[in-house]
């Protein structure tokens, strides 16, 4: 933990009387987007005392753990092997240990592993606990100025088939709209929305939380001609109210 992280959480943290984390329990974990600070004491505490944390990569995890002195045991839990890891880990859980789940980023389950793993322990009749905290897709939202009273979001579009029909769908949903994309296809999709939705208003929201966080706004042609710096997750907010 670097020191001034140790600093704010020793300071704080021993003024909340945090609840025990119980066995035969499935907690899902909410971790930073991108600044280390942003992470709870009570995600810090249920991470802490959870018997397995299961994550999207265990380097990436391994590393926020490693700020707050956290040693537990970490299984990878991407999305490939979501549905081959299931019974294991509703074996463990149901052998008395605690599971908490988490991703590379943000709040599991949002176009992150997890969903199935939240059902069978709902079929299974296991106790689940949500720890709150980040989500991109909240942070870009009120931070695009749009309409926040309804919106829809899709997350990542498909990279192939289906991906005109689906854009052209959404075009039809008068609400803001935001999607997630990789720094690869970000013109691209941008180029999409321009032909399908027409001129819209947009807000593009990258390396949120982060050093060089930044956020462009305007309508999409004028986006389009400015140099976007290609790296980092980004997430598309369009104004289609």
């Amino acid at each position: 933990m670097t020191e001034r992280l140790k600093e704010i959480y020793e300071r704080y943290s021993g003024k909340f009387k945090f609840p025990d984390v119980k066995k035969n329990t499935l907690y899902i974990v909410s971790t930073p987007i991108g600044n280390l600070e942003d992470i709870s004491f009570r995600a810090i505490e249920v991470l802490k005392k959870s018997d397995i944390i299961a994550c999207e990569d265990t380097r990436v995890t391994n590393f926020l753990l490693t700020q707050y002195d956290i040693r537990n045991k970490t299984i990878s839990y991407y999305s490939q092997v979501e549905s081959s890891k299931l019974d294991y880990f509703i074996d463990e859980i149901k052998s008395g240990k605690s599971l908490a789940l988490v991703s590379d980023a943000g709040t599991p389950c949002i176009s992150d592993p997890g969903n199935i793993l939240v059902s069978k322990c709902i079929e299974e009749g296991i106790d689940i606990y949500s720890i709150p905290g980040c989500s991109a897709l909240i942070h870009s939202l009120v931070m695009s100025g749009f309409s926040t009273k309804k919106f829809y979001f899709q997350g990542f579009l498909p990279l192939k088939k289906g991906r005109q029909t689906l854009m052209k769908e959404l075009s039809e949903i008068r609400m803001t709209i935001i999607i997630y994309e990789s720094p690869f296809r970000i013109y691209r999709t941008l180029k999409e929305i321009s032909g399908i939705f027409g001129n819209k208003e947009v807000s593009v929201s990258r390396e949120l939380t982060k050093k060089f966080e930044q956020t462009l706004r305007g309508n999409v042609k004028t986006l389009l001609s400015q140099d976007i710096k290609l790296k980092g997750e980004f997430v598309i907010t369009i104004n289609n109210n």
